[in-house]
């Protein structure tokens, strides 16, 4: 139990560090217990109740919020009930478990940060209580409307309604225009100028998640974000490349920040190399641990494991023994001494 604890206390002190807040549902996912994936389901109201997806019994659940519970009162987090309405056209409220009250209360419960202003909280608070976007799929194979019974080739947009796969058409899309993903401006203003608006996603099987497509809007809408973008081109490519010098900025006072928690945690590494990896596993936009909620945060057993990545790819045979055609879990075992010798070697200083 002592040990579930240090893990529930782990996943919520992530969650805090990267949203200023915390819900039960982040220690859930944060334990392994519930997929992000399913989640994301639940939200656009595909199945219900909730607790149906996790993935260990109730016992364990009930323990787990109650570590949270103590936690959160011993930080002084300000609790706050959000409302949880489905991302379907009726926005429902979205069920947890059983239906008991308090256990629904409990996990509509958020703990936000007391370091927050008055005016972020109201702006988190709406943000938390915001219905998910409807949803349009790209479906991968050919499917058929179950109003209409109209046979549609893949690729071809599906809106589900429960259980039925519907065509725009028969969903009251059908007026509605696609605006592909890549002008963040367009979209924006678009949507905001739309009074009907969904966004459009496709399953990539390679990454194992929906991606984002682009969204249907309402053509009147969409002309009218396109002429607010034209009439501020220039503004917005001066604030870019503000933008861009500020980020820049910030990813050198990271990187510096955490080769200095390296040489802390390991002095005997040369500070050339600290600082190396530091900005291998820092870069922004890499998906490297560097740029995970912990990595910010310079959690240490992040940085430990940028340290070990580093390790394994320069002062092993892992990358010789991958190319060779030996398995990737089987290599990692091969070299794991030579990791920890380096290790022993460089935490000495």
């Amino acid at each position: 139990m002592e040990k579930l604890r240090r893990r529930v206390v782990a996943a919520a002190e992530t969650a805090l560090a990267r949203q200023h807040y915390v819900c039960p549902i982040d220690v859930l996912t944060g334990l392994g217990w519930l997929p992000a994936s399913r989640v994301e389901e639940w939200r656009r109201g595909k199945f219900t109740p909730l607790t149906s997806a996790t993935q260990v019994d109730e016992s364990k659940v009930s323990s787990a919020f109650e570590y949270l519970l103590g936690w959160a009162k011993d930080q002084g987090l300000t609790p706050t009930e959000v409302a949880y309405p489905a991302g379907t056209r009726d926005r429902r409220p979205l069920v947890f478990g059983d239906g008991d009250d308090a256990a629904e209360r409990l996990f509509r419960t958020h703990w936000v940060s007391p370091a927050l202003s008055d005016k972020k909280r109201e702006q988190l608070e709406a943000r938390q209580n915001k219905a998910p976007d409807l949803t349009v799929f790209v479906p991968v194979n050919a499917w058929s409307c179950a109003s209409c019974g109209t046979s549609a080739p893949a690729g071809e947009f599906m809106f589900l309604e429960g259980d039925d796969a519907l065509c725009l058409p028969c969903a009251d899309f059908g007026h509605l225009v696609f605006l592909p993903s890549g002008n963040a401006a367009l979209s924006r203003r678009a949507k905001k100028e739309s009074g009907l608006a969904a966004i459009v996603l496709r399953f990539a099987k390679r990454r194992n998640r929906y991606e984002r497509q682009g969204i249907l809007v309402e053509e009147a809408a969409l002309e009218r974000a396109e002429t607010q973008c034209l009439a501020d081109e220039e503004v917005r490519a001066r604030r870019r490349e503000r933008d861009a010098e500020r980020r820049a900025a910030q990813d050198v006072e990271f990187q510096a920040a955490m080769a200095t928690e390296i040489g802390k945690l390991f002095p005997g590494c040369p500070a050339g190399r600290a600082q190396e990896i530091a900005e291998h596993a820092g870069t922004r936009g890499s998906g490297r641990v560097g740029r995970s909620a912990a990595g910010r945060a310079l959690d240490e057993d992040a940085v430990r494991l940028a340290v070990v990545a580093s390790i394994r790819h320069l002062d092993t045979e892992y990358d010789n023994l991958l190319m060779s055609g030996v398995e990737r879990m089987a290599a990692r075992e091969r070299i794991r001494a030579d990791i920890d010798r380096v290790l022993t070697r460089w935490e000495r200083p």
